[in-house]
């Protein structure tokens, strides 16, 4: 049986805006969904249905030709919103309200959009998992067994379930790419300072990005994200001022044919035990085999030198969560891994985290230039796996003891952290299944700036594939 939920969100926008819909009628909608749905799948931490309704009737304030006009979504627990919650998504935190609105949730609100609450995130977004202590976990809708990864892990749940058209994430380490790979969505992680309206983070480490079951849906949804343009724009000399739509239009397109390189390799490779499962090797495969069958020149390409790479990033993801506002009587009162992050980064001295932030540069310098640079491979894209494993059952993670928990997380997703320390795009694809029926994806990147390369070829895989039409079963 048709419901509302089955249409992607380019065409409810359309439908909204012929007027075959009202944007009251379409929130109403999915907040009956989430009322029947969120309790057993976690995927929202606070539903806002009262606020979402004022909102949606009185969006006649608001051009019916904006981005997102009369579209439902919901902020990352992350994200601000004056007068509610800011947790910080930890119990340190529990009776702290938002003084000010984050201002990527102010330019959602300004391109249309029904906020319904907020999205279920881990502690500070600090792990690769959403499994909250003290709060019911967020469930892989593809079997409840099993967590969607993290830090957006309620987002990627919401919009794999039906309960969302798309999401908002927010991706530091992997935390929009991972829930995507583990829940059959595509997730964008943008290049390092296309989106000004995401918070500022050590490093350029933390970028806003969307998740959704197609890739138009994603590009509709970042291109929104980037519409307007505020002043101090971080790391401007990379990037020139977008084109409005300018993703939307290569990603329904689709057209072109590249040079992509293929790796399995990653730079954690010598710091830990990686095992790239079968399942994540056939991912690959079948991608490849897609591309090369689509006409793309596809050739083996292998990363620089990453010795310096494992001790520089855990350094400065140390040192950025020992900036979390929290003194040591607060400290006792949140998670295991949150506690060893934050001592450990206090206790760094400042020569450390420059030698650390002078390594990662070196190496961003280094895989642009072997794989993107006039001296290199001159690759317009490279194709790795999106996880190493399969997405990993509820309860799996070590959560007393920080240190081999931070090894758990790499061994999960050795892939994504890399291009948040060189800043460049990325994007995953939900190009298989396992026997079980659980999705496993795959990563493109590319250079700075080339996520309309990105979404062309994702474009191109997703007509092969047809993804954007698969559901979890019971949902």
């Amino acid at each position: 049986m048709f419901e509302l939920h089955h249409l992607s969100a380019q065409d409810q926008w359309d439908w909204l805006q012929r007027r075959d819909v009202t944007p009251v009628e379409l929130a109403e909608h999915y907040l009956r969904r989430i009322e029947r749905l969120n309790p057993e799948l976690g995927a929202l931490s606070r539903v806002d249905g009262d606020l979402a309704l004022d909102r949606a009737r009185a969006l006649d304030r608001v051009p019916r030709a904006a981005e997102l006009w009369g579209l439902p979504l919901a902020e990352k627990e992350l994200s601000r919103r004056a007068g509610f919650p800011a947790t910080g998504a930890s119990r340190a935190l529990a009776d702290t309200v938002a003084e000010a609105t984050d201002e990527l949730v102010e330019v959602l609100d300004t391109a249309g959009a029904v906020s319904l609450g907020a999205t279920t995130a881990p502690e500070f977004g600090l792990p690769s998992y959403t499994e909250p202590i003290g709060r019911p976990p967020a469930r892989n809708p593809y079997d409840l067994e099993r967590g969607p990864g993290g830090s957006s892990g309620g987002a990627a749940v919401a919009v794999a379930a039906g309960l969302l058209p798309f999401a908002p994430g927010s991706d530091g380490g992997g935390s929009v790419r991972i829930p995507a790979a583990a829940t059959g969505l595509v997730g964008i992680k943008p290049t390092r300072g296309l989106v000004p309206a995401g918070r500022d983070s050590l490093g350029g480490l933390v970028v806003p990005g969307p998740l959704a079951r197609s890739v138009a849906d994603a590009a509709m949804l970042l291109d929104a994200m980037i519409a307007r343009r505020g002043e101090g724009v971080p790391f401007p000399s990379t990037l020139r001022p977008p084109d409005p739509g300018r993703l939307l239009g290569p990603a329904v397109r689709g057209e072109g044919r590249f040079t992509v390189g293929v790796t399995s390799q990653s730079p954690w490779d010598d710091a830990y035990e990686i095992t790239v499962s079968p399942e994540a090797q056939s991912a690959l495969a079948i991608a490849r085999e897609a591309l090369d069958a689509l006409g793309h020149g596809v050739e083996e390409a292998s990363l620089p030198d990453s010795g310096e790479y494992p001790r520089a990033f855990r350094a400065l993801w140390q040192a950025g969560a020992g900036a979390v506002p929290l003194d040591d009587a607060a400290l006792e009162h949140v998670e295991p891994l949150t506690a060893w992050l934050v001592r450990t980064g206090r206790d760094l001295r400042a020569s450390v985290l420059a030698e650390a932030l002078d390594a990662l540069a070196r190496f961003e310098r280094a895989l642009i230039a072997r794989l993107f640079g006039p001296e290199g491979a001159r690759l317009d894209a490279m194709l790795t796996p999106a996880l190493a494993l399969t997405p990993r059952p509820i309860g799996w993670w070590d959560l007393e003891d920080g240190e081999r928990n931070f090894e758990q997380q790499v061994q999960y997703t050795p892939f994504t952290s890399f291009l948040n320390a060189t800043g460049l795009p990325a994007i995953t694809l939900p190009i298989a299944t396992t026997e079980e029926g659980l999705p496993m994806g795959v990563q493109l990147f590319g250079r700075p700036g080339g996520e309309d390369v990105l979404v062309s070829i994702g474009r191109q895989l997703e007509r092969r594939f047809d993804w954007q039409r698969r559901h979890p079963p019971q949902w």
